[in-house]
C-alpha cells in the first residue's frame, strides 16, 4: 500500500478507511474489523462519531501488531479551548485503547481554536500524538488561523472529489507541505459522479468499477482519501487500487470534472454554532 510522508517526516496509508456515521456498539466494530482483513491499515474517527471505543476493540482484537495500524481521530468543538483540549485528548486516548494516536486533528475550525491546537501541540511533544492536523479549513479560515500556530498542521481533511478538487485551498499548502486528506472521496455517493461517461469510460478500459477510478484518480493525484462502506465487497473494493494506473492524458481529463463546487461551506454563517448544536458528545 501506498504510503505518504508528511511535512513532520511520519508516514501515513494514502487509503484510508472512514467510519462517520456508521453506528457504535457493533457495526462500526464490525466494519473496522472487516477493512484490517481487507487489507486497511489506516482508520479514520473522530470523538463526534461516537464511535472510537469500537475502532479501538477492532484494532485490539484484529491481532495486528498497533504499530502497523495508523488511528486518526479528532478533537470536537465541545472540547475547544487549552484545558479542555486536553481533556479531550485524554478521553479519545482511553476510547481508543492506546497511548498514542498517529494523526489527531481539530475538527471543526471555530471558537477557540489556537487554544485547542496549543494543547493537540503539547500533547504531541509528549509522544500522545505522534501528527497533528485540522480539518474543513478554507484558504480564509486557514489565513485566519494558522499563522498563530507555532507549529504547521500535518494535513487539512477537507471535502474532496473529482466534482470539487480544492485547487485554491492545494496551491496554498503546497508551499508548507501540508497534505489534503478527503473526505467524501466518492462524492457522498452522488449518482452524476458515478454515472459521470468519463468516468464510466475509464472502468470500462480498466476492469473496474465507478468507484474504484475514482479513487485511483486522487491517490495518483497526491491525495489521502477515506472512503467509507459497511458493505464486505465495496470495502475490499475500494482498497483495490494497486493494480493499474491512469495515463496523463487521463488524469487531465479528470481534472477537467472539476466545478470548483462542494456540499458544505465552512464560511457559512452559524455552521459553528449549528454543529456545537447537533453534537453533543458529553454533558
Amino acid at each position: 500500500m501506498l504510503n505518504v510522508r508528511l511535512n513532520d517526516g511520519n508516514s501515513i496509508p494514502a487509503v484510508g478507511f472512514g467510519v462517520f456515521q456508521i453506528p457504535s456498539d457493533g457495526p462500526t466494530y464490525d466494519a473496522v474489523s472487516e477493512a484490517l482483513k481487507a487489507g486497511y491499515r489506516h482508520i479514520d474517527t473522530a470523538a463526534a462519531y461516537m464511535n472510537e471505543s469500537d475502532v479501538g476493540r477492532a484494532v485490539k482484537d484484529s491481532g495486528i501488531s498497533r504499530s502497523e495500524i495508523f488511528i486518526t481521530s479528532k478533537l470536537w468543538l465541545q472540547d475547544y479551548g487549552y484545558e479542555a483540549a486536553k481533556k479531550g485528548i485524554e478521553t479519545s486516548l482511553a476510547n481508543l485503547g492506546t497511548d498514542y494516536i498517529d494523526l489527531y486533528l481539530l475538527h471543526q475550525p471555530y471558537g477557540d481554536v489556537a487554544g485547542a491546537w496549543k494543547a493537540l501541540e503539547e500533547a504531541k511533544a509528549e509522544g500522545k500524538l505522534r501528527s497533528i492536523g485540522v480539518s474543513n479549513m478554507t484558504p480564509k479560515i486557514w489565513n485566519q488561523y494558522v499563522p498563530q500556530f507555532e507549529t504547521v498542521p500535518a494535513v487539512n481533511q477537507v471535502e474532496c472529489n473529482p466534482f470539487f478538487q480544492q485547487r485554491e485551498l492545494r496551491a496554498l499548502l503546497e508551499k508548507d507541505q501540508v497534505k489534503i486528506e478527503a473526505y467524501f472521496p466518492l462524492g457522498h455517493g452522488d449518482p452524476k459522479l458515478l454515472s459521470d461517461p468519463v468516468i464510466l469510460k475509464l472502468a470500462e478500459k480498466y476492469g473496474k468499477n465507478a468507484g474504484q477510478i475514482i479513487l485511483r484518480f486522487e491517490v495518483q493525484d497526491g491525495q489521502i482519501i477515506l472512503p467509507k462502506s459497511t458493505n464486505p465487497e465495496r470495502i475490499a473494493g475500494n482498497i483495490r487500487l494497486d493494480d493499474f494506473e491512469l495515463t496523463e492524458g487521463e488524469m487531465e481529463e479528470m481534472r477537467a470534472l472539476d466545478t470548483g463546487k462542494g456540499t458544505h461551506d465552512p464560511e457559512a454563517p452559524g455552521v459553528g454554532e449549528n454543529l456545537l448544536r447537533a453534537y453533543r458528545i458529553h454533558d
